[in-house]
Order: structure tokens, then sequence, then C-alpha cells
């Protein structure tokens, strides 16, 4: 049976090639997902952790007493852990958030990480130096965490270290004037010297900048206390046994761990990100492979129907049903264990070329990571899918007698409303429907899941009609065709619907890639659209301001700064927590009544928004149908120990996602008699027109009023737009390149299924030919027919894809007040045509193998 199924293969190697080629893109794409997530999870893991192996134990504050705030440690218990037998060097740490500009003031890195810290070299005792009254820190050691490859640390407050890739960067060289900005004022210091440092400091894109620990403590902590204490252990003493000793020292609140834990706690944060990432590429990698599986069952079906004659002579022969069956499947493991061998290969290469051109930001490179669970997972992948895509075409055979088949070729079954496969068809899509639908409207937390249930039900049923969908399709193009190409356009028609079952397994594997493909698109436009209504609709300043890094506050000082802009308008979003108004809990947000109008587009539903001079609030719809609020409607305020009375003066329409307009608006006065430290979200800039509005002069001059800061982001309004919605047109470029494998596959099958098409009907495209049409023209109604096959998939996946996206999108209305369903026509329409565009390409070569069929080979064809 083997050495038959042999063979076989051989002998039809080439009508196989397609078939084989589906199976290694598929194979490939899945190996690529696995290997390359996998390196990077456990290089970005080494490189968090890189470090830890050198610190023995950490002590850190891991409770704050009676809910006060957290002040660190006394920088003094350092000296005494110091002393504990087996500790070599106590290192205070002191750790923040700094930007560090380039040369023309912009923020350097492109990662989201910008830290500071502080330079802690060993005195002569083993114990950290303390900085002296002349700005000195009077020591000669060294701090193990960093390796200066140029100059040394900073030991006077005006100076600063950066780690190698940020001075390289900014062009910096020790000596160089350098301005950072650390959540306070910026300050311009000189640069002492240039490191590098451990994995789990210095991420791949982020910068890194040590101050003296005097700076650090009064940038990022209080002036004699520090966030964390590193310990290094005398060789031969176990770090568990050091953490014990030094737990019996400190105070109540602060806890000692292993260095060996923190890695594993750092290792296992950073390979969680890219192990999400490995999951969403072996998502596409399984979809690729599902759209595979249409091409090869499509193949073999086509293969056995013109072997028919051959299986039966086996048959009579005495081969029993069963063996025939094994032959035939035998034949779909060699050429999935093969071509699965060859996309395992290909997939290795593609993923260490990745890892090699890929290795910046947040992702590091490392070493090729192939797991066995790789290697078994990815053949058993590939070649279980061409053993199952080819299990029923084989069983279909077997169900044709033998004398039936030595009488001719199996004739095409034509799709019949009244078919079985019709009915379950009709029953399970039906079923699908109803359960998205149900997901959609009715099925609370769970919605997700049921719609996510319920579309594949719909998927598969709708892949059983859709042979029976096939022939109304082509009805309705037929008129089209044959205005634009009487002969060849009818003649395309008939071969397509000839066999419908052929033309919708071809179809199919369309149908599953513009579903996606749509759906992404829907949710895709629907949430950019939201997002542009909750943010830049609401936006109708020049500039907004805020913080570039995660410690930098804005301020009243920074508000004040920005309004010395000349020609501009300015307010802050002061946003003061802690409010219950009118008995429900509240936030108010403090602006400058007089200039808020002209920064924010407030959609007033009643009242008006000038009663903010006179004390009053405005108030959203939706914050005031909740608590039962109406204009003119007096409320107590309290907050703390204070309280008082206030009036609705407006209320306004927005969005509770919305980044701009608050809940509560009211004036910096009314606020102030409550908050006098509210916290600034924004700050809000709009330019005078007449001076000559926004422009790089503006922007240059507004920057240079908030005092050159780098911690300090000012953005026009196409900055703001990309800041807040940007990242989903990224994401959804990204599934779009993804979901081209799959379409790349579905036309191989459209190629594959031609070709195969083209051989059976050698004798009939050479009577064609004979009776007078030309090659041009067979060349035509070979590519009408792949346009038909390609519309026909596109059109039935991108309706599928518009349902799921609205399904989706209604599960997210009940959370995401003002989420609308969009259909971005542009992309969708995109879509369809990208599609037959890959079907018309498919087309190229049987179309040109069916225009050199010889007429008289074909008419005397047997």
């Amino acid at each position: 049976m083997f050495r038959t199924a042999l063979r076989n293969v051989l002998a039809h190697k080439a009508r196989l090639l397609m078939t084989a080629l589906a199976v290694v893109l598929g194979v490939a794409f899945a190996t690529g997902s696995l290997v390359f997530s996998q390196t990077r999870s456990d290089a970005a893991a080494e490189q968090a952790s890189a470090g830890y192996d050198r610190i023995a134990v950490n002590v850190g504050v891991d409770a704050v007493p009676d809910g006060g705030a957290p002040t660190g440690l006394d920088e003094r218990l350092a000296s005494r852990l110091a002393r504990v037998p087996g500790v070599t060097h106590a290192a205070n740490r002191v750790d923040g958030s700094a930007a560090v500009a380039d040369r023309t003031g912009r923020l350097l890195g492109d990662g989201d990480s910008h830290r500071g810290s502080n330079y802690a070299p060993a005195d002569r005792n083993g114990t950290e130096g303390t900085d002296g009254t002349d700005g000195t820190d009077g020591t000669d050691g060294t701090d193990p965490a960093y390796r200066f490859t140029a100059g040394h640390g900073p030991t006077h407050d005006d100076e600063i270290a950066l780690d190698a890739s940020t001075a390289a960067r900014g062009g910096y060289r020790v000596g160089d004037r350098v301005r950072v900005g650390t959540g306070q004022a910026a300050a311009t210091y000189r640069l002492s010297g240039v490191f590098r440092s451990d994995g789990h400091r210095l991420t791949d894109g982020g910068t890194l900048t040590l101050f003296t620990t005097r700076t650090a403590q009064r940038l990022f902590a209080t002036p004699g206390h520090v966030q964390s204490i590193e310990l290094t252990a005398e060789s031969g003493t176990g770090a568990p046994e050091l953490a014990e000793r030094v737990e019996q020292l400190l105070p109540k609140g602060a806890g000692a761990v292993t260095g060996a834990t923190l890695g594993r706690i750092q290792a296992n944060l950073a390979s969680s990100d890219q192990d999400t990432m490995g999951q969403i590429l072996l998502g596409f990698s399984l979809v690729a492979m599902f759209v595979a599986a249409f091409l090869i069952s499509n193949t073999f079906t086509m293969l056995i129907g013109r072997r028919t004659r051959e299986l039966a002579l086996l048959r009579l022969l005495g081969a029993s049903g069963r063996q025939v069956r094994r032959i035939l499947l035998a034949e779909s493991v060699l050429v999935g264990s093969v071509a699965s061998a060859l996309g395992l290969l290909i997939g290795t290469g593609v993923a260490a070329a990745l890892n090699r051109l890929l290795g910046t930001a947040s992702s590091p490179a490392g070493p090729l990571v192939l797991s066995p669970a790789t290697l078994l997972g990815t053949m058993l992948l590939g070649t279980a899918t061409t053993v199952v895509a080819a299990w029923l075409p084989a069983r279909r055979a077997m169900a044709i007698a033998p004398v039936t088949a030595l009488t001719g070729s199996e004739t095409p079954t034509p799709a019949t409303a009244r078919s079985p496969r019709t009915a379950v068809g009709a029953v399970v899509t039906g079923i699908g429907v109803l359960v998205v639908v149900y997901g959609a409207v009715g099925a609370g937390s769970d919605a997700r899941t049921v719609i996510g249930l319920g579309t594949l039900l719909a998927v598969v049923g709708v892949l059983g009609l859709i042979p029976l969908l096939a022939r109304p399709f082509v009805a309705v193009l037929r008129p089209l065709l044959l205005r634009i190409s009487p002969v060849q356009g009818v003649l395309a028609t008939r071969n397509t619907t000839r066999d419908p079952r052929r033309t919708g397994a071809t179809a199919a594997a369309l149908t599953v890639a513009l579903a996606l493909a749509s759906g992404l698109s829907v949710l895709g436009a629907s949430a950019s659209h939201y997002l542009e209504r909750a943010t830049t609709h609401d936006f109708t300043a020049d500039y907004l301001v805020k913080p570039a890094v995660d410690s930098a506050r804005l301020t009243p000082a920074n508000t004040k700064a920005a309004a010395g802009t000349p020609g501009a308008t300015v307010s802050g979003l002061n946003q003061s927590t802690g409010y219950v108004l009118g008995g429900s809990p509240a936030v108010l947000t403090g602006v400058d009544p007089t200039a808020v109008g002209r920064l924010v587009r407030y959609d007033l539903v009643g009242g008006s928004l000038d009663t903010l001079t006179r004390g009053r609030i405005a108030v959203a719809d939706y914050k005031a149908e909740e608590a039962g609020w109406h204009v003119g409607q007096s409320l107590t305020v309290r907050r703390g120990g204070q309280s008082g009375r206030v009036t609705v003066g407006a209320i306004y329409r927005a969005d509770p996602q919305s980044n701009l307009l608050p809940s509560i608006t009211a004036a910096d006065s009314l606020v102030a008699r409550y908050d006098k430290t509210p916290r600034t979200h924004v700050i809000l800039v709009a330019t005078d027109r007449t001076s000559g509005g926004a422009n790089p002069a503006t922007y240059s001059a507004l920057t240079h009023a908030l005092g050159d800061d780098p911690a300090l982001a000012v953005l026009d309004r196409s900055a703001v737009e990309d800041e807040y919605s940007g990242d989903i047109g990224d994401q959804l470029d990204i599934f779009y390149a993804l979901l081209t494998m799959a379409a790349l596959i579905a036309g191989l099958g459209v190629t594959n299924t031609l070709a195969l098409s083209v051989l059976e009907r050698q004798k009939e495209i050479g009577t064609l030919r004979a009776v007078g049409l030309a090659r041009a023209q067979v060349t035509r109604m070979i590519r009408w027919e792949a346009l038909i096959v390609g519309a026909f998939g596109a059109t039935l996946g991108t309706l599928l894809g518009i349902f799921l996206g609205w399904a989706l999108g209604r599960t997210l209305q009940d959370t995401v007040s003002g989420y609308t369903l969009v259909l971005p026509w542009g992309r969708l329409a995109a879509g369809i045509a990208f599609a037959m565009t890959i079907a018309l390409l498919a087309s190229l070569w049987p179309a040109r193998k069916a225009s050199r069929v010889a007429i008289t080979t074909a008419t005397s064809a047997a």
C-alpha cells in the first residue's frame, strides 16, 4: 500500500505542488510565529532579569504604615545593613523618571522607559558614600551596577551620567551640557560620563540618567530617604540565609527579598508581553492553515475524481475499500509530512531573519529558540491538516461502485436545496446567526464568548451553503458579463456553475480571509470614529500640554508659564477628587471660565456656560441623568471637613470616556475653596489667529515658555489625534499584513483549481479552439472564471465580516457610551478589490496553459 501511495504521489507531483505549497506556507507561518515569539520571550526575560544575580538581597518598602504616604527608607539603614555578617556592599537606590532632550529640545528615546536613578559608589568600608557639603561624595569606589565607557559617575550636583545608547542618539560627549526634565523644573547638567548597565535597569530603546544621591533624593524622593537598598554578599553566603538575617534589622513596613526571586518576577512580567504577541501570531497561522485545508480538500477531490477508473481497477483486482482509502490517506501523509518539514525549515529561517532585523526597542534579539514542542507541533499540524482535508474526498470516492467508476469519471453532484449538505448548512448557519445575535444583545458578561461560538457555527454553516449560493451569485453577475464580454462571459459563467461544489470550495478560502479582514475593518473604523469624537471632536484648541514621562506633573505654574506665550488663550483642566455633590460621589474639574469655551467644544443641552463665571457648575448629560440633576438645581457640596452649596448652571453632551470633557466643570476659584492643590490633567492652549495662529514659531515660543522641559509634551491637533487613535490604525495594519498570508494561500487555491480544471477540460478547450475561439479569448475565459470566484468569495466574506463587526461592536455599547457602528466603505471595497486581484493573478498560469492546448491533441483525447 505504501509503495503504491509513493508511486501515485510521484506520478501526480505536479498536480500536488500547489497543495504542498499551501501546507509549506501555513507551517512556515506557524513555525515562524512560535520560534520568533519564544525567542523574543526568552530574550526579554533574560534582559529583564540581567543583573539580579549580582544582588543577593534587595530591601524595600512593602507596606505603608497606617495608610499614610510612603516616605521610603532611611538612608542610614544601609550603614547598619552593611555590618551584617556576609554583606560586602550596601547601595542605596533612588529611582524616578527623567526625560533627556536632544540638541533641538526634543525628547530622546524610542521606548516607554525614561528612568532616572542615583550613582552609588562604595567607600573604603564597603558602604555607599554620603554626599559631602562641598557637593562631592568623597569616595574612591565604584558602583557595581554601572560600567563606564567614558568619564566617570556624577560627583557634583550639577552633573549627570547617561547610558551609552542615549548619549549616542543625542550626539553627546563627556563635558557637554544636557537638558533633563524630571517632573520638576527642567535643568541643564554637565555630562560627566557614559556607561552601560544591566538589562533590568535599562531597557532597549529607553533612557537612563544618573544623578548624585542627594540630587536624586531631591528629585524623586525626600531628603534622607531612599526607595531600596541593594546588598551584595560574600562568597559562600547564601542569599536566603542573608535575607533572614537582614529581616531582623528592618523597620516596620520594610521587607527583604532575594535577587533571584526579583529576577524571576521580572522575567515573568517581561515574557508575558511577548507571549501575548506570540499567541496572536499563532492564531493567524491557524487561520492560514484553516484556509489551506480548503485548497487541500479541493485538490484531492479533483485528483480522486480523475482517478476513479484507476481506483475502481484496484477494487476489481482484489483491493478492499479500506485498503484503497489507506492508499489515498498515505498519499496525504506523504504530501503533508514532506511539506511540513520544508515549512519548518523556511519558518525557522524567517524567524531568524526577523529576530536579527527587529532586535530593537522593547523586543530584544536573542539566540534562536527551537524547542522540541515546536518541532513536533508544527509537523503534526501540517500533516494532520493535510490528512483531515483529504479524508472526505477519499471517503466520497469509496462510495462509488467499481463497475460504475469503470464506465467513466465521476460526474460532479450538483448542490441542491434538498441535499443533506445544504440542509445541514442551513440549520448550522441559522443556529450560528441566532447565537451571535443573542451574544450581541443579551448575553451580558459572556457576550464575546457567545459571539465567538456563534461566529464559528455561522462560518461553518455558510461554508456548507456556498455551493448553493454560487448559482444565484453568478446569475446576478451574468448580465454584466454579457455586456462586457458576451462570448467569454457566457462560457465563464457556465464553467463556474458546472460544479458549484468546486467553485464553493475554492471561494471558501477567500471567504474566511475576507470575513476576518472585514470584521477588523468595521471594528477599527468604529473605534477610530468613537475616539475621534471623544477627543479631537471636543478639542478646539491648537495645542495640548501633557506629561511626557511618568513622574512629571503639571502645576498651576506650568499653566501660568504657558499663558506667557504671545497671543495665547490658556486654561488647565485641574482635577479635584473626593467630593460628595448632592449625595453622589463626584470629581470637579477646574477651568478658567473666561477661556475654556474657546478651548473645548461644549454642546449645551440646557443653561449657559457663562454661568461658570458666577460660581455655578456645568454637568455632563450622563452625570446629570445618573444623579437626577437639572439646570437651576441647588446642590450641597462636601469635601473633607468643608461644605457649601452650588447651583447647576449648564448641562452639556459628553462621552464618559472623553479625555477632555469632564463630568463636572467648575471655575478654578470654586475648586480652590475646597482644594488648594488640584491635579492639572492637561493644559489647553489656543493661539491668536491675527498673530499667525498655530505655526512652528508659536510652537517654539510655547515650548520655551514652558521652560524647554523634555518631560512635558506639547501636542498640536494632528499629534493629539495620533496620541489617542493612531495605535488602532497601526494594529490594524499589522493584522491586515498577517491576513495577507491567508489571502495568498487562497490565491494558490484558485491557481490549483483552475490548473486542474484546465487539465480536465482539454478536450472541451480544444473543441472551442477548433470552432474558432482564439487563444486570447481562451485566456480571457479562464481569467473571468477566476474573477467570478474571487468576487463571490470576497463578497460573501465581507458580508460575514460586517455582521461579525456589528455583533462585537454591540458588546462595547453598554460600557462605551457613544460607540456607533461605522462601515468603512473604502476599506471594504479595497478588500474585495484585493481579493479579486489575487484571484486574477492566480489565473495567469492556468490561463496561459489553457491557451496553449493543442487542437489536434485535445480533440483526439479519450
